[in-house]
């Protein structure tokens, strides 16, 4: 239920890419954090407080991001009704041959596909591309991309809220977060009909958890 209701505004790959990343960014502060011993306290709150931080500044980046991608894309496709309807007839299909040909297209026949492209130039002739400007709806994915991002860096300091010994809630921290990738991942494996969810879920946890092993090395 949860998941339809941000699939109104959001796309599902992009909800799946902005929990995912949201939690890697997460993970390069709790796994990279180096406790050394009771002699040399790392301090959890500082820690989760930079954590979070980083993934509200990146909720941000990423919400605006999301708008421009909304405005490029209708801006490409506005040029691209604008091309075929000044084409030629055989340019113009050409054009929608390049950009429709694929996935689902393929199950139907050649003739019928023909048709279909036929109908589609015709109709951009009748009219007009439509006006390229950012929408309620763009407003909504990017706002819902940047809380997926900063959300992601809650799980992670409640431990520090519940656990006075900040080596034990480091390692819970980062229990939790791995513990999250596999979910996200088994949610998403059931969501494209994945035979097996749980080899989804535990192969978005290795790649979460070996990317923040890559990153953490380079700087990240």
């Amino acid at each position: 239920m949860l998941f339809s209701r941000l699939h109104r505004n959001l796309d599902p790959v992009d909800t799946l890419g902005e929990i995912i990343f949201g939690l890697i960014m997460v993970m390069t502060f709790t796994i990279g954090a180096r406790i050394l011993g009771a002699d040399e306290p790392t301090d959890g709150r500082e820690l989760l407080i930079a954590a979070l931080g980083c993934n509200i500044a990146w909720g941000v980046i990423d919400g605006f991001l999301f708008l421009l991608v909304c405005v490029f894309e209708r801006r490409r496709l506005a040029s691209l009704h604008a091309a075929v309807a000044r084409s030629e007839q055989a340019a113009g299909l050409q054009l929608l041959r390049d950009e429709l040909d694929g996935d689902l297209t393929e199950l139907v026949d050649a003739d019928v596909r023909e048709r279909f492209y036929a109908a589609i130039a015709a109709a951009t002739r009748r009219t007009k591309p439509g006006k390229v400007r950012v929408t309620l709806s763009d407003v909504r994915g990017a706002a819902l991309a940047c809380c997926l991002v900063i959300v992601t860096a809650i799980p992670a300091a409640l431990p520090f809220i519940f656990i006075a010994d900040a080596y034990i809630a480091l390692r819970v921290s980062n229990a939790i977060l791995a513990c999250l990738l596999f979910l996200v991942g088994f949610r998403w494996g059931k969501h494209i009909g994945s035979p097996s969810p749980v080899l989804v879920g535990l192969l978005v946890m290795s790649i979460g958890v070996a990317l923040v092993l890559i990153a953490i090395p380079l700087g990240g």
